[in-house]
């Protein structure tokens, strides 16, 4: 996505989050949702970034939700990927299955990179994903960091104003309407005037499994 989008012209800035990829070795019991909101937070501040477009996927929500909540001043529009946000005092894990995630957590400090089976049952599809995406994913794959998912996130209320857009690949746009409408704890607060719904139909990883539509996509969105 990034030289997708630093091709497009755009200012591109992406972020490892504590605990995570290269930055794994610095995996701890330590970590909170709030670890992970200061690692963007601080980098909105450190390069005085403004009118940014702070975009998550998936598990990145609630660090998301947060940034764009502590540092609303210097957010344009906040872009959930097959992701969405995370109400005031709930963490990721309420809304992901906290039962299983505690389940598999390794030693209390991080959620191992679940089977191909495992990720089915959990509603993550893998739609598009060929085989070389997925020794892809298992290759690269680090620990989710426990604690940034499973303590609750605080908000101030900055956030709810902001402009959002959903891009929702897993679930048909009809669908997360319907959600809408009935009044679905998880999808309620999509309905507000600030939001912005898109349709990518594939699996949960659309990066990967529709890389170039993806990319035309947040360049539309920015």
């Amino acid at each position: 996505m990034t030289e997708r989008l630093r091709a497009g012209g755009h200012e591109v800035h992406p972020l490892t989050l504590t605990g995570l990829a290269d930055r794994a070795h610095l995996l701890s019991s330590g970590l909170t949702v709030d670890t992970h909101i200061a690692d963007i937070t601080g980098l909105l501040a450190y390069e005085d970034l403004r009118d940014v477009v702070l975009v998550g996927h998936s598990g990145a929500a609630a660090a998301v939700t947060g940034a764009a909540d502590r540092a609303a001043g210097r957010v344009a529009r906040v872009v959930y990927v097959d992701s969405g946000p995370v109400p005031d005092g709930m963490a990721q894990a309420d809304l992901s299955g906290r039962e299983r995630i505690e389940k598999h957590a390794v030693d209390g400090l991080g959620y191992p990179f679940p089977t191909w089976d495992e990720l089915e049952e959990s509603g993550a599809s893998l739609a598009g994903l060929g085989e070389a995406d997925r020794a892809l994913m298992a290759k690269r794959a680090t620990d989710q960091p426990l604690g940034p998912i499973t303590t609750p996130l605080r908000l101030s209320g900055a956030v709810e104003t902001l402009p959002k857009t959903l891009v929702s690949c897993s679930y048909p746009l009809d669908q997360v309407r319907a959600l809408i409408a009935q009044g679905h704890p998880f999808f309620a607060a999509l309905g507000g005037p600030e939001w912005d719904l898109r349709e990518l139909p594939t699996g949960h990883w659309p990066m990967l499994s529709r890389s170039a539509d993806l990319g035309a996509l947040l360049s539309m969105i920015v």
